[in-house]
């Protein structure tokens, strides 16, 4: 039998009222649709791949069993709705399992790059930034990705962190300072190589 795809608000519409009715083929149709979507949310959290599936999980338990409760608002609130419940799972495992290991400023990071800026980000292949973040250490990865992926300021970063705005703001900066410091090393590398190349092919 073939799979039916979502189109349109209201295909989705009837999709989650189906959902919220026990359905068992509209609960397969919301694991289809946003699997892949939320695997690459929890993966800029969660870096351990055995990690990654355990939370996966626990996103789509909960999000089958909450449904129930959740009222459709038109294009964009069910995904919005099933986002906000995989970063929660995935900063629940990372308080559980690493305590979101603040790192404190030290010998190694007085090297490290001051400014924020990222110019060139562009020529950076996609998966390489992604492994840049995931690369951060916990606190920082998860301060960068609730500020500038799920849009939290800083006062709400507090809140569900159990940490200072100050805290939160320090980890962004030291974070963003890291990835610009290996955008243009990488940037570098690729120059370099580039020039390699051609000066091989002049000979």
């Amino acid at each position: 039998m073939q799979q039916t795809v979502l189109s349109g608000n209201e295909a989705e519409k009837e999709c989650v009222r189906l959902a919220q009715r026990g359905d068992a083929s509209a609960h397969k149709e919301i694991y289809l649709r946003y699997v892949r979507y939320l695997t690459a949310v929890c993966a800029r959290y969660i870096t351990r791949d055995e990690d990654l599936k355990d939370v996966l999980q626990e996103s789509f338990v909960k999000i089958l069993s909450s449904i129930g409760g959740f009222e459709y608002r038109g294009d964009g609130s069910l995904k919005a709705w099933v986002t906000r419940i995989a970063v929660n799972e995935a900063l629940k495992f990372l308080e559980r399992e690493t305590r979101f290991n603040f790192v404190s400023r030290g010998p190694e990071l007085l090297e490290t790059v001051e400014s924020d800026d990222t110019n060139g980000v562009e020529e950076v292949p996609p998966q390489v930034v992604h492994e840049m973040i995931r690369n951060l250490p916990t606190g920082y990865r998860t301060v960068f990705n609730l500020h500038i992926f799920e849009g939290k300021s800083h006062r709400e970063i507090a809140d569900m962190l159990n940490i200072g705005e100050s805290t939160s703001a320090s980890q962004l900066h030291r974070a963003k300072a890291i990835l610009a410091g290996q955008i243009r090393e990488y940037r570098k590398n690729k120059s370099i190589g580039l020039e390699y190349e051609r000066s091989t092919m002049e000979r």
